[in-house]
């Protein structure tokens, strides 16, 4: 008979196997939570992106060429994420290199926008 305030060995190992279980759970929802963060943080700089060449467009800091050199980039930028999530999963080295691509896309927006050339 246990005594009163002490746990038996079976109910320790209960006692850590639900710990354990608790760990695991907590820690998948964490990694599935950061990814769909990461996600969402490329989609909103995408969008964000697209919106700023039509901007540029709409008030003629922009030249046709210019703005279609920035549509191929954005172009580029979608089909690595394509790729990306053809697996089901975008690997931390996947979203690396969408997020290089996407500063280098943000960078040429602004220096074409900021160059001189004007549409008029």
């Amino acid at each position: 008979m246990p005594v009163q305030g002490l746990y038996s060995i079976k109910q320790l190992k209960t006692k850590i196997m639900k710990q354990v279980i608790f760990a695991a759970f907590l820690g998948v929802a964490m990694f599935l939570g950061i990814n769909a963060d990461a996600q969402t943080r490329i989609n909103r700089t995408q969008y964000n992106q697209h919106q700023r060449i039509k901007q540029g467009v709409r008030n003629g800091q922009l030249t046709k060429h210019e703005a279609r050199r920035l549509h191929m980039q954005q172009a580029k930028v979608r089909h690595y994420k394509q790729m990306a999530m053809a697996d089901g999963r975008v690997t931390p080295r996947e979203r690396q290199m969408i997020r290089h691509t996407q500063k280098q896309a943000n960078r040429n927006i602004y220096y074409k926008k900021h160059n001189g050339r004007n549409r008029y």
